[in-house]
C-alpha cells in the first residue's frame, strides 16, 4: 500500500486532526521495515474443479470475478493437490507440507502437530493482521491459533441455519446458529466488514467458501438457474456398464457412484442434478469474490492486494460414472490456481508448470517478502508467475490417500504423476496398479498396467514412486481409520464423521 494512504489511514484510526514530526518521523520508519508490503487475500473453493470457470473454456458457468485474477495476473495450467480431501488438504495449504510429514491424513485424523506453524502465524509474527472466514475442516477449527479476526467451522454447515464461532484477537466467543442467510453470503459478508475496518498494517485474510458441499443447496435465487441447458455426459460416463474393464476392483467396488452411493443425504441422484447444483455453487462463490473486488476497488488497494485462489480438491461431475474425489484420477486432483500480484505478476501470464497445494504457504510468504522455512515441502510460484525463465521445477510429484474404511469405499493408494504419465499403486492386499498415458487418454480409460510393451515405463515409474516418497521423508505406515465400511441410516455427510470406539 503507498505511504501516503497508509499514514492517512493511521490518523484516522488513531483519531488524530495533526502530527508532530517525530511522530510523522517514527511512522515513516515503521513503513520502511515494512517495506510496504502488499495485503493478500486468499481464496480456496470447495470441490472447485480448475475446469468450472469461464476462462479456463467451460462454457456453461459464467465466472468473470473468479476470471479477473487470472485475467489481470496468472493461470497455472497444470495445478494439483496431493491428497484430494478435505482436511488433508487444507493442512497442506496451511503448512505447505505432506498428509504423511503432518499426520492430518484423513478427515477424522485431523490435528496439526504445534511443531508444523502455519503460514498465518508467520504472517502475523511479521507484521500483517489476519482473518479466516469459513471451513477449515481442521481439529480444533484453526482456534488454537491467533487470528485478529475469525469467523469459522469446522466441516458441515446448514446452509442456511449454519453454527459459526466469531472471534477477534484471539477471543473467541460461543459458537452461535445464524438463521435465514445463506453460509457464503453470510461469509462474505463478514469478510468485508473486516475489510472496511481501519488498519495501520497490511492484511492477509483466508476466504474459504462452503458452496457447492453436498448435499449441495443453493441460494435460494438461485434455485431455477441452468433449468433447460443440456449437460453433456462424460465420455467415460459408462465405464460401470462393463464392470470397469481394465481397472482395478478397487475402483470398481468404491461406494462414490452416481445414483446408487450409500451416503444418504450426499447422494446425487443424476447427472443433471449433480453437475447443475455444482456449478451453480461455483456461480454462487464468483459473485461473493465480486462483492470483494468491489470492495478493494472502494478502497482503492486494488494494486496493493496480491488475490490468490485454489481449491481443497477437484470433484467428479460424471467422469467414470462417479462424483466425490479421493481416487487418483484428474477431476479429483486437479484444481485452479491462480495468483493476481499488481506489479509484480504480469496480467494474462500463463504457467504449464506442475504446481500444488504444498506450495501455497511458500508463495504467500514470498509475496510478504518472508523466508521459507526449510522445513516446507512446496516451493513458491511466484518466480514462475513473473515468468523468470530456467526456473528448476519438479517433473513428478507424490500423491497419497489413506481414509479407508469409510466413506465412499475407497481404498488407500499412492501415486507418482508426470507430465505425460500417472501410475497409481492401491497398496492393502490385493495390491492393484493404474498406469495411465495422459497424452493418448486423457479420459484414463485405458489402464496400461500389465501389457509388456510398458514394463520398462512401469519400472521406471514405481521407482519413482519409491525416491518421491523418501525424498518427502514418507515414513507414514497406513493405518485403518475407524470409520465403518458401511453406513447405518441416518448418517449425514462426511463433515460429521466421528471415529468408532474399540
Amino acid at each position: 500500500m503507498d505511504s501516503r494512504r497508509t499514514i492517512l489511514k493511521y490518523l484516522a484510526a488513531t483519531g488524530a486532526s495533526t502530527c508532530g514530526l517525530n511522530a510523522l518521523a517514527s511512522f515513516a520508519e515503521q513503513l520502511k521495515a515494512e517495506g510496504n508490503k502488499p495485503n493478500i487475500v486468499c481464496i480456496v473453493g470447495e470441490g472447485l474443479r480448475w475446469d468450472e470457470l469461464s476462462s479456463t473454456g467451460n462454457k456453461i458457468v459464467q465466472t468473470p470475478n473468479l476470471d479477473r485474477i487470472g485475467r489481470q495476473g496468472c493461470t497455472f495450467k497444470n495445478a494439483f493437490v496431493v491428497n484430494a480431501l478435505c482436511l488433508p488438504s487444507r493442512a497442506t495449504f496451511l503448512t505447505g507440507l505432506y498428509s504423511h510429514t503432518t499426520g492430518a491424513v484423513s478427515n477424522v485424523e485431523g490435528k496439526i502437530p504445534d511443531r508444523f506453524p502455519l503460514v498465518s502465524d508467520l504472517l502475523q509474527k511479521a507484521g500483517y493482521e489476519t482473518a479466516f472466514l469459513g471451513k477449515s475442516h481442521i481439529e480444533g477449527a484453526l482456534m488454537d491459533h491467533y487470528w485478529d479476526y475469525y469467523f469459522g467451522f469446522v466441516g458441515q454447515a446448514d446452509y442456511y441455519r449454519p453454527k459459526i464461532t466469531e472471534g477477534i484477537a484471539g477471543k473467541y466467543a460461543p459458537a452461535r446458529i445464524y438463521e435465514g442467510e445463506y453460509v457464503d453470503t453470510l461469509l462474505t459478508r463478514k469478510a468485508i466488514d473486516w475489510l472496511k475496518q481501519p488498519r495501520t498494517k497490511p492484511f492477509c485474510m483466508f476466504l474459504w467458501f462452503y458452496a457447492p458441499h453436498a448435499p449441495f443447496y443453493r441460494p435460494k435465487d438461485m434455485v431455477n438457474d441452468l433449468n433447460g441447458v443440456p449437460i453433456p455426459k462424460p465420455r467415460s460416463f459408462d465405464e460401470n456398464l462393463d464392470g470397469y474393464r481394465g481397472k482395478p476392483r478397487a475402483v470398481a467396488d468404491a461406494d462414490n457412484k452416481i445414483g446408487y452411493s450409500e451416503v444418504f443425504s450426499d447422494d446425487p441422484r443424476s447427472l443433471e442434478e449433480l453437475v447443475k447444483d455444482h456449478y451453480v455453487g461455483v456461480e454462487d462463490n464468483d459473485r461473493n469474490v465480486g462483492a470483494v473486488w468491489q470492495e478493494l476497488e472502494r478502497q482503492k488497494i486494488v494494486n496493493d492486494t496480491a488475490v490468490l485462489l485454489s481449491s481443497d480438491h477437484g470433484f467428479f461431475l460424471g467422469e467414470h460414472h462417479l462424483y466425490d474425489k479421493r481416487l487418483m484420477y484428474e477431476p479429483s486432483i486437479r484444481v485452479p490456481m491462480m495468483i493476481s500480484y499488481p506489479g509484480r505478476v504480469k496480467a494474462g501470464a500463463k504457467s504449464d508448470e506442475m504446481v500444488l497445494n504444498l506450495d501455497m504457504a511458500p508463495t504467500l510468504l514470498e509475496i510478504a517478502g518472508l523466508p521459507v522455512p526449510a522445513e516446507m515441502q512446496g516451493k513458491s510460484m511466484l518466480p514462475l508467475a513473473e515468468g523468470h525463465a530456467n526456473i528448476p521445477w519438479r517433473k513428478d510429484w507424490l500423491y497419497e490417500y489413506y481414509e479407508y474404511p469409510g466413506f465412499e469405499n475407497v481404498r488407500p493408494c499412492r501415486g507418482v504423476r508426470t507430465d505425460r504419465y500417472k501410475l497409481i499403486h492401491f497398496f492393502i492386499e490385493p495390491q492393484e496398479f493404474e498406469l495411465y498415458d495422459l497424452r493418448t487418454d486423457p479420459d484414463e480409460m485405458n489402464n496400461l498396467y500389465g501389457k509388456p510393451e510398458y514394463a520398462e515405463l512401469t519400472a521406471h515409474l514405481k521407482e519413482r514412486l519409491t525416491a518421491l516418497r523418501a525424498e518427502t521423508h514418507d515414513t507414514y505406515q497406513y493405518k485403518p481409520s475407524g470409520i465403518p465400511l458401511h453406513w447405518d441410516l441416518g448418517t449425514q455427510s462426511e463433515s460429521g464423521l466421528v471415529k468408532q470406539p474399540k
